[in-house]
């Protein structure tokens, strides 16, 4: 149904394409490509934003368990393995319960830290070009380099 919705638009839209000159053309094939997009999306009920947008938290209450094994990889700390944030495992061997880490988890932030010529006494997005908030294991970032994301939510 959906492949027949696409053919049917883009022949449609070549009807119209026939008539424009050069410049109107290009233009066209922008908006043709959005067009397509948003109609492949509402035709597949797809939900771009949950990408954007970690799941709400749900399972903080539950322990993390380390070191895990996932992949046939041991684990002593959180893991951005497969995912945009750091998360954890309940199991030993990971059986796909799992839940987000956040700044109490293994390895444990150590706050206030000394970050640039600041102290800092709670996770920050400051110097992360991804936006994400971070923390440090030392009471020294400058001198040891150490560091972890915390919770996405923060």
């Amino acid at each position: 149904m959906e492949s027949l919705c696409i053919r049917f638009c883009v022949s449609e839209l070549l009807v119209i394409f026939t008539g424009l000159k050069m410049g109107q053309l290009e233009v066209m094939r922008h908006l043709v490509a959005w067009l397509l997009l948003a109609v492949c999306m509402y035709g597949l009920n797809a939900d771009l934003t949950s990408y954007f947008h970690p799941p709400k938290e749900e399972f903080f209450e539950q322990n993390c368990t380390f070191p895990f094994l996932y992949n046939e990889v041991i684990y002593h700390s959180c893991t951005s393995v497969h995912s945009d944030f750091d998360w954890c495992s309940f199991d030993y061997s990971f059986q796909g319960r799992w839940r987000y880490c956040n700044a109490l988890d293994p390895p444990m932030c150590i706050f206030p830290f000394q970050f640039g010529k600041k102290f800092i006494s709670e996770c920050t997005k400051e110097g992360y070009i991804l936006s994400r908030s971070w923390c440090s294991l030392t009471d020294n970032y400058n001198r040891d380099r150490k560091w972890k994301q915390c919770s996405p939510y923060k």
